[in-house]
């Protein structure tokens, strides 16, 4: 239990990890080359600030001499600037400069035309062309009034060192982020783990309160029988044994054991003048004992967590041919858990010490049991307990009550108490606060 657990926490840290990682890591990088492009920015708009002057007028006069704007876009060339070019306030290309070598740049601004930017803001977009970062900006030139002169156009290369400083940088920041993420995750293991194991100790707390519930119901009836809840103990053993001897599931042995419980929950509202009489009972008497079946059925429909147990209740009391009560079922109508039921019940009641009789034989139960299989009891089923009864009959018959109760906690549990049980009963009865059904 404790290494599932332990294997299901690791693997949701570890997908938390990575999740946390991806999600701060993409974070982080974007907002390191933005803070990257910011930079390249500032340097790029410092440098074009120098545009800022007495012949930005030229931009706009028609044959005006552009000499001296030629010559401040040639010192541009020299720094980062590998293209400049000059618009008028209309938009127009006045004037155009590159570098040798950059053809491969202007083919690539081709196909991604810009728009002009507004009055109060630059407008830049990065490109990657080959291994060179180019960083374009656009942006609205002024003269001494604030009015809009022109605008300039600047295609800043981004050099070989300041591309690492960026890449070293964003590296850095990422394995931060990473280490820092896998110390909290860590961190959380030995918190998680402990929680799982609360949960599961607080799941299994509930489901054996649950359990209880059913054993002193059921007890509460058969100790009015019978003095004692050892029948309740010994029959549930025998049904969970003959449930595994012919294959079925956990599930389908839950239902069997919460039907073992409470097979004769609805002998509570039978009187004691029936109920305990030491002789045989007459037709009135026998009709009002079989009611027990439907105020079961109806105890039991009142609780969700005891509807499961409603095909023993209601039916254990059917026999193979259909002659059995309440409904007349016959044959596989009935259902499993009922045809399991109905043999152990009556062998435990043949081999036990009633009001009206003293304990069968052995040897004479089976006879009995034999005798009726096809008319009361699912033949199949007879045989599979044939192979299994005398073993367990010695086991279960030589021990005192307390240890049958014993032994009945230890097969209920490998039933009930597993990891893949616990999981479904967390999931199916432990829910958030905000849950409709909770509270």
């Amino acid at each position: 239990m404790i290494l599932n657990i332990r294997r299901i926490a690791i693997k949701r840290l570890f997908i938390s990890w990575i999740l946390l990682s991806l999600v701060l890591g993409g974070i982080d990088f974007y907002l390191e080359m933005e803070d990257a492009d910011d930079n390249v920015m500032r340097l790029a708009v410092k440098e074009s600030e120098s545009f800022t002057g007495e012949n930005l007028h030229r931009l706009n006069q028609t044959n005006a001499d552009l000499s001296e704007l030629r010559q401040k876009a040639t010192e541009f060339l020299h720094s980062h600037f590998a293209i400049v070019e000059l618009y008028n306030r209309d938009k127009q290309k006045i004037l155009e400069e590159m570098d040798p070598g950059v053809d491969a740049v202007e083919d690539e601004l081709k196909k991604f035309p810009h728009s002009f930017p507004l009055a109060e803001s630059p407008y830049y977009r990065k490109l990657l062309i080959g291994e060179n970062v180019f960083m374009q900006l656009l942006l609205p030139l002024r003269d001494k009034s604030g009015a809009i002169a022109g605008y300039f156009e600047g295609v800043y290369q981004v050099d070989a060192e300041m591309v690492q400083h960026i890449k070293s940088g964003v590296a850095r920041a990422l394995l931060l982020i990473v280490s820092v993420a896998l110390i909290t995750t860590l961190t959380f293991y030995p918190v998680m783990l402990f929680l799982h194991r609360e949960l599961v100790r607080f799941a299994s707390s509930l489901l054996r309160s649950n359990i209880e519930l059913m054993e002193v119901l059921g007890g509460a009836v058969a100790k009015r029988d019978s003095d004692t809840s050892a029948h309740n103990f010994r029959v549930t053993i025998y049904a969970i044994r003959l449930a595994e001897a012919v294959g079925l599931d956990s599930a389908q042995i839950r239902s069997l054991t919460a039907g073992a419980f409470l097979h004769d929950v609805g002998k509570i509202g039978i009187s004691d003048n029936v109920l305990l009489k030491p002789g045989k009972l007459n037709d009135e008497e026998f009709a009002a004992m079989r009611t027990h079946v439907l105020l079961g059925v109806d105890i039991i429909g009142k609780s969700a967590a005891l509807d499961t147990a409603r095909d023993v209740v209601e039916c254990h009391h059917e026999k193979f041919d259909g002659s059995g009560y309440m409904r007349g079922l016959k044959g596989e109508e009935i259902p499993l858990n009922a045809r399991i039921f109905a043999i152990v019940d009556v062998f435990d009641a043949l081999t036990s010490k009633r009001p009206y009789k003293e304990p069968f034989s052995f040897d004479k139960a089976m006879g009995i049991l034999l005798e009726s299989r096809g008319s009361h009891f699912d033949p199949v089923l007879i045989e599979a307990f044939t192979g299994i009864a005398a073993e367990l009959y010695r086991e279960v018959s030589s021990a005192s009550d307390a240890q049958v109760e014993q032994m009945l906690r230890a097969v209920v549990s490998e039933h009930f108490f597993n990891s893949s049980y616990l999981a479904q009963f967390l999931k199916k009865h432990i829910q958030p606060a905000s849950s409709p059904s909770a509270g």
